[in-house]
């Protein structure tokens, strides 16, 4: 039984954050107001959200289904860039991350939708959008993490990158540790949830399905799914944008061109 929620269930939940705000103040960690902003962003982008997923859902267009689908994925990767301490130069930062987390994740949604799901039509609004913003999201923060650390490291490590590069050695042998390293940290949060998944947290959607009364066995197929999907996109889309980096941070001639990042700017 699907129970409704008002708008005074979410007033009394808001208090929380005040709680928050609070001990924010109290120990100054300057948080009250950046708690402030996200509450204020979460609630009208949800908000706007819901209103476009309903119409979206109604006129069931193939076309609109799609245009919502780039929107966030511009958006995602405009949040890609924005957390990289350090970026490339020009269009690439965004180029970059926007391609590899809509190739990945175009590739992931079709499988899903053609083998599993099965909806009709397949591009149907109300299974493709839910999933695409699950798979599209975590996809986000494993690519900004991949890109934030192996950007923010070959500028920190350039000597020793250099001096294999003088040695002789490839751009891809003296940028290898570092990419790997930028590849454990992406993916580690991703493995991280998997392995904590179902003992100590219930995920968001199986909760959301068995609250709105779907079987919970199913819910819980529905979750492996959505989480095996998940796990591919953040790989492939991890991987594609770190090679696409590392190409970049280098030339033909396999010289360093930390000359093509730029730091951002602090507010």
């Amino acid at each position: 039984m699907l129970v409704t929620l008002h708008y005074t269930d979410l007033a009394v939940a808001a208090l929380l954050l005040l709680v928050n705000g609070g001990l924010s103040m109290a120990l100054d960690l300057g948080l009250a107001r950046p708690l402030l902003v996200a509450a204020l962003r979460m609630v009208v982008q949800l908000s706007l959200v819901g209103l476009v997923l309903t119409r979206l859902f109604a006129l069931e267009s193939p076309w609109l289904t799609l245009g919502a689908a780039l929107v966030m994925l511009l958006f995602a990767g405009q949040e890609t860039m924005a957390r990289q301490e350090r970026r490339l130069t020009g269009w690439w930062s965004y180029g970059i991350g926007t391609g590899a987390m809509g190739t990945a994740a175009g590739i992931v949604l079709l499988l899903g939708l053609s083998t599993a799901v099965r909806p009709d039509p397949w591009w149907d609004a109300r299974y493709a959008i839910p999933m695409l913003g699950m798979v599209l999201g975590n996809a986000m923060s494993g690519v900004g993490l991949a890109l934030h650390t192996l950007t923010a490291t070959a500028a920190r490590e350039r000597a020793a990158i250099e001096a294999q590069l003088a040695l002789g050695h490839t751009r891809w042998t003296a940028l290898r540790p570092i990419l790997r390293h930028a590849l454990r940290t992406a993916l580690m949060p991703t493995i991280n949830s998997m392995a904590a998944m179902g003992v100590v947290a219930l995920p968001g959607m199986m909760t959301g399905q068995i609250l709105s009364g779907v079987d919970p066995g199913e819910a819980v197929k529905y979750q492996i799914l959505i989480m095996f999907l998940i796990s591919g996109a953040t790989g492939l889309g991890v991987l594609a944008a770190s090679l696409a980096t590392v190409r970049r941070l280098s030339d033909r001639r396999h010289r360093l061109r930390l000359d093509r990042l730029v730091r951002r700017k602090q507010a």
